[in-house]
């Protein structure tokens, strides 16, 4: 599952280099990650910003496993936040 990137305050998958074996989509602390085929419309968008963002160089490979953030929680419940994406 080497298919994770780190941005400044974001993490996406690269869809290109995942394998759909849907164990990230359990261990996602605020259930944000869903399989491909299940994505609602209205967020298809982000499949691209997944694939644009981690093609940046500056965007590292996450290859172990991390904590969730302290603030995780707090932050999935805030609607509207892609004006606040940092892209390097």
């Amino acid at each position: 599952m080497d298919c994770f990137y780190e941005g400044p305050n974001f993490l996406v998958i690269n869809p290109d280099e995942c394998i759909d074996c849907s164990i990230c989509v359990g261990e996602c602390p605020v259930a944000a990650i869903v399989e491909e085929k299940e994505i609602d419309p209205g967020q298809a968008h982000f499949v691209h910003i997944n694939r644009d963002l981690s093609r940046n160089p500056r965007w590292k490979r996450i290859t172990r496993s991390k904590s969730p953030l302290p603030e995780h929680d707090a932050w999935a419940k805030v609607k509207d936040k892609m004006h606040l994406l940092e892209q390097p």
